[in-house]
């Protein structure tokens, strides 16, 4: 157990450059999306899905707040169709101001394969909602259709084009003026 931890999230207590926030592989569902609670389309992840070494403080005395985030998205199953999806990766802190969290996302993708983006940390939708210093205490993952905002997949006529689906989706942290490597 400890080594496929130490696989997965690296030293225990030590963040160089970057630190794996999660890697999760799931299955979603519409009855899934439909008893997400408290959100319909999210999937939570806390607990033990989320990296237990993560820092408290992603200002000091490594400055991940500035840096970037490597979003890898492996779609393994979609139904047949094309339709263009995303899933919003919103940032849950121990405490927030403002609206309290803030979202990046995937990029749009209509087939299964493997997506990677790197996104500035501070470019992402409500960044400055999060107090970085008091660190993340989950993620909260939402499938949504193109029109992104409240496009949650749940709410669409043609949920079939959305659902069922299979994705591995890994956020790697990455601290300012570092570069992501593999």
């Amino acid at each position: 157990m400890r080594t496929l931890f130490l696989l997965l999230f690296g030293t225990i207590g030590a963040f160089g450059e970057q630190f794996v926030l999660f890697d999760v592989t799931f299955s979603y569902t519409k009855a899934d999306a439909d008893g997400a609670s408290p959100s319909k389309s999210h999937y939570y992840v806390k607990g033990p899905l989320i990296n237990p070494s993560r820092p408290v403080n992603w200002v000091a005395p490594v400055d991940y707040r500035n840096g970037t985030v490597h979003i890898r998205l492996e779609v393994l199953e979609k139904p047949a169709g094309g339709e263009a999806t995303t899933w919003t990766l919103c940032y849950i802190p121990n405490k927030g101001q403002g609206n309290g969290y803030g979202c990046t996302g995937t990029d749009l993708y209509t087939e299964a394969g493997v997506y990677e983006k790197d996104v500035p940390m501070t470019a992402f939708w409500e960044n400055g909602s999060i107090i970085w210093e008091e660190g993340i205490k989950q993620m909260d993952l939402v499938i949504k259709d193109a029109s992104g905002g409240r496009g949650h997949a749940h709410r669409r006529a043609d949920h079939e084009k959305f659902f069922p689906t299979k994705v591995r989706i890994t956020m790697t942290q990455v601290s300012q003026g570092a570069v992501y490597r593999r």
